[in-house]
């Protein structure tokens, strides 16, 4: 069983947001991808989307995209991400581990192996991007079978019947995407998102995660006063790359996430917890 319906309800019961940092596998270094979510986990962060690289991760801004290339210049491929997360899991059972990243690499290691590698190594939720929800049933019926949360996308775009499909498809949670671009772009606008979010809820019924954006503290605690839980990615991933090695990159990281962890935590209390109901997977 997924650990993310756990988290997200006691999440719920302590009137608190979820905080999930996105980092791209291998990157900073290879060797410092599983201190790197460890440290994460130690400054705050509820759950994990750990990115993994490909060569033309059409979602993301240059920040990302950057760190792709950076991980794919070291030889990081699929099958060293799951071991990644296997080596995670072995010293972490209880935060939720979520793989993000784009099809080719699962269609090239096979989707039944790639799902059964999942549930061997303890991932929780897995988000494709360009999987789309009109072709993905079957994808998201493999996922649930081996107990892991098949996680969709929803935009400023989607449209009600694509609310109401991805509603009926995903679990765990939704990642609603908060603004027209790509991963790191800087004009969010909070209040739109909120209006949006009430739109979304209407059709899905699971936690609603907001994402793309958000690059601050303050950005973060705006987005938790509407959301379920905040992500926040391209920032973090940018002080790590000013940093001089990889101790300090991961020592950036976590210091930028306690701040947003305070924020976020100061928000929903201030603001009190919007209910979510939960469907069965």
């Amino acid at each position: 069983m997924s650990r993310i319906a756990p988290s997200f309800a006691r999440l719920a019961a302590q009137g608190r947001k979820a905080l999930i940092p996105y980092v791209t596998a291998g990157d900073p270094a290879p060797e410092t991808t599983v201190p790197l979510l460890h440290a994460l986990v130690a400054a705050g962060a509820d759950m994990l989307e750990l990115g993994v690289p490909f060569s033309d991760p059409m979602a993301d801004g240059p920040v990302i995209q950057r760190a792709n290339e950076r991980a794919l210049a070291r030889g990081v491929s699929l099958r060293q991400v799951l071991q990644w997360a296997r080596e995670f899991r072995a010293a972490d059972a209880d935060t939720p581990l979520v793989l993000m990243g784009y099809a080719n690499p699962i269609e090239r290691f096979g989707v039944e192996a790639f799902v059964a590698a999942c549930a061997d190594s303890g991932v929780d939720g897995v988000l494709v991007v360009d999987y789309p929800p009109e072709e993905s049933a079957e994808f998201a019926a493999r996922l649930r079978a081996a107990g892991i949360d098949p996680i969709f996308l929803l935009a400023p775009t989607s449209t009600e019947s694509r609310m109401a499909q991805v509603g009926g498809l995903a679990a765990g949670y939704v990642y609603y995407v908060s603004l027209k671009g790509v991963t790191g772009a800087a004009h969010l606008d909070v209040a739109q998102v909120a209006q949006r979010v009430q739109e979304v809820r209407r059709h899905v019924r699971l936690p609603l995660a907001v994402g793309f954006g958000i690059r601050d503290a303050a950005g973060a605690a705006a987005v938790a006063g509407c959301a379920d839980a905040v992500i926040i990615g391209s920032r973090i991933i940018e002080l790590m790359e000013s940093c001089g090695g990889s101790g300090e990159a991961i020592a950036a990281a976590s210091d930028f996430l306690r701040g947003v962890r305070a924020a976020v935590d100061r928000a929903a209390a201030s603001a009190g917890n919007p209910a979510f109901e939960e469907i069965s997977p």
